[in-house]
């Protein structure tokens, strides 16, 4: 009976901790600062802390998030980021930000995901055409149209997009629930890796002739993050 027991709280400990570690770490002490320096740091989920005690407010703060950007480029978007990259502070709190700014009449945040968070948007001014693909074997598309002060999530992991539907330029703000949520914009990944996936393997996937891959493996593919 105490084996089955002990069976019983392994399955159940094995479960929690499926769940415990779906995101970032929890963090083990208030707060530890990333820094590049690895002589006196120690590594912590994937960037070495500093000292606490040599810790500033500069570790814990990123300005101009009010500030649009220049939205001219292929897709007519531009994402700024503010993660630990940005905000060292941020290192095992598992929480990031980004400002999105799309040009008029289709700017667009290309269907991309992010493998290490979900994203919750924020519209601040203009008119969001938004969505996400569910995964196999539904695929199902859900969409919605974004005013400002409207929110809408996008689940961990599922290809998404933002598209600007307005006559003038719109921005938002997402929040992610990671440190370091990480981005892969599809199109870029597929068509313009390096080295290059082969055309044929494209070709048969997309079921699509291999002259049309060829042209699309040649295409200069913007990143707008």
């Amino acid at each position: 009976m105490k084996r089955v027991h002990f069976l019983a709280t392994f399955v159940f400990l094995a479960f929690a901790a499926s769940f415990a570690f779906a995101s970032d770490p929890s963090p083990l002490q208030d707060f530890c600062v990333a820094i590049n320096d690895t002589k006196d740091g120690v590594f912590v989920n994937g960037k070495f802390c500093k000292d606490p005690k040599l810790a500033t407010e500069n570790d814990f703060f990123f300005p101009g998030l009010n500030i649009a950007r220049n939205t001219s480029n292929p897709v007519g978007s531009v994402v700024t980021p503010a993660n630990v990259a940005q905000i060292p502070g941020l290192n095992t709190l598992g929480i990031s930000l980004v400002r999105i700014d799309y040009a008029p009449y289709g700017g667009l945040n290309p269907p991309h995901t992010h493998p290490r968070a979900t994203e919750i948007l924020t519209v601040l001014e203009g008119t969001l055409y938004v969505g996400f693909v569910t995964s196999n074997p539904d695929n199902r598309l859900i969409t919605k149209v974004l005013n400002p002060g409207d929110v809408f999530v996008f689940p961990v992991g599922l290809i998404h997009f933002q598209f600007n539907v307005g006559k003038t330029k719109a921005s938002a703000i997402g929040a992610l629930s990671s440190q370091n949520p990480g981005v892969i914009t599809i199109a870029n990944a597929v068509f313009g890796s390096t080295p290059p996936i082969r055309s044929d393997v494209l070709a048969k996937a997309f079921q699509v002739d291999k002259n049309i891959v060829d042209y699309l493996q040649k295409q200069f593919w913007y990143d707008n993050n």
